[in-house]
């Protein structure tokens, strides 16, 4: 209710100044006080690691790690951090980011823009965490070596993190999606699962694939994912795609989110759980607002569910309403806990 009162406030800065200004006061508060326990009913272990909740943080919300505690305070099961390169970079020219509202999407072109990996990782490093903490990596633009970017970021990442995300699927960075591919891939694969071994605590590894990709390109990627001992499978990032938006801003360039996406990031989530053969947990990102579109990845095969753009439009309370519908939903259909929804459609 109070978020319904300030969001016409919100809305009428900058997308962007907005976003830095929700960041800032989540760091701030961190969450003291916070009470939200989820229900037991809720509680799942994916790739070694014991999530309180499957609702989760998606990278790209809090790229440098600055309001990790106020995040988990929400009643997030899990944070994931970053987008991380080795080195700081700006990113894209601004404005970068754009409200879809009559959609309830965002397009944005930020471009992996981010403090650096190692000023982040003391922040992550010292927060309370209460819950699992991801941290996501990728490769500078400029770099020369991408590979190598990646080999740097997940064995410093490794050394914090419950799990390493590799991105290969943002749309704002030329060329990177390439690495979704053949060779490329697997040679990218193998140099982030030794680089994940380097410390002494070896997190899981996972892989964030993007919505736009044929059954081809789907099948090679479950093939390497499961070769390369990758622990779960995020699908998927923002898509090239305009399926009907009725906004002005759709003419801008970039990757959108948001309630438009729920339809694609359905449709690969079906078919990467095809494609695994259900042998890799799957994590559903992209148009997920409420339990009900929550529920119904969980039952198309989806592990855990992350949000983004939906924290836009629905404020702050929408982890913990997601929570309680979730309870709800699984109790009303007899279910003794998520795990054994997952997948059952």
């Amino acid at each position: 209710m109070l978020f319904s009162l300030i969001r016409p406030i919100v809305f009428a800065l900058d997308a962007e100044r907005a976003h830095g200004l929700t960041i800032a006061l989540l760091a701030a508060w961190g969450g003291r006080g916070a009470s939200h326990r989820a229900d037991p009913i809720l509680r799942t272990t994916i790739a070694g690691l014991d999530f309180a909740s499957p609702v989760g943080l998606a990278a790209g919300v809090d790229k440098d790690g600055r309001a990790i505690d106020g995040f988990f305070g929400l009643g997030l099961g899990s944070v994931e951090i970053g987008t991380l390169t080795p080195l700081p970079q700006a990113g894209n020219p601004r404005p970068r980011i754009f409200r879809l509202r009559e959609d309830r999407a965002v397009i944005n072109r930020l471009g992996f823009n981010n403090g650096g990996i190692d000023a982040a990782l003391p922040r992550a490093s010292t927060a309370r965490r209460k819950g699992v903490l991801g941290i996501n990596v990728g490769a500078n633009k400029d770099t020369a070596d991408r590979i190598a970017d990646y080999r740097i970021g997940v064995e410093r990442a490794a050394q914090v993190a419950d799990y390493v995300t590799i991105n290969i699927s943002s749309p704002n960075t030329p060329g990177l999606r390439d690495l979704q591919h053949g060779s490329a891939l697997t040679e990218l694969l193998a140099a982030a699962d030794e680089a994940r071994r380097i410390p002494i605590q070896r997190p899981s590894l996972f892989l964030k694939v993007a919505p736009d990709l044929n059954a081809r390109e789907i099948d090679g990627i479950a093939r390497a994912a499961i070769g390369h001992n990758i622990d779960a499978l995020i699908v998927s990032n923002t898509t090239l795609s305009r399926p009907g938006l009725k906004s002005a801003g759709a003419i801008e360039t970039g990757g959108l989110s948001g309630a438009p996406l729920a339809t694609l990031a359905r449709q690969r989530l079906g078919d990467f759980r095809k494609a695994t053969g259900a042998a890799l947990p799957l994590i559903s990102v992209g148009g997920i607002g409420s339990a009900e579109e929550a529920y119904a990845r969980i039952r198309a095969g989806a592990s855990l569910v992350q949000l983004y753009t939906a924290l836009v439009y629905e404020g702050p309370g929408l982890p913990h309403r997601i929570n309680q519908g979730l309870a709800r939903l699984l109790r009303r259909d007899g279910f003794a806990n998520i795990t054994d929804a997952v997948g059952i459609e």
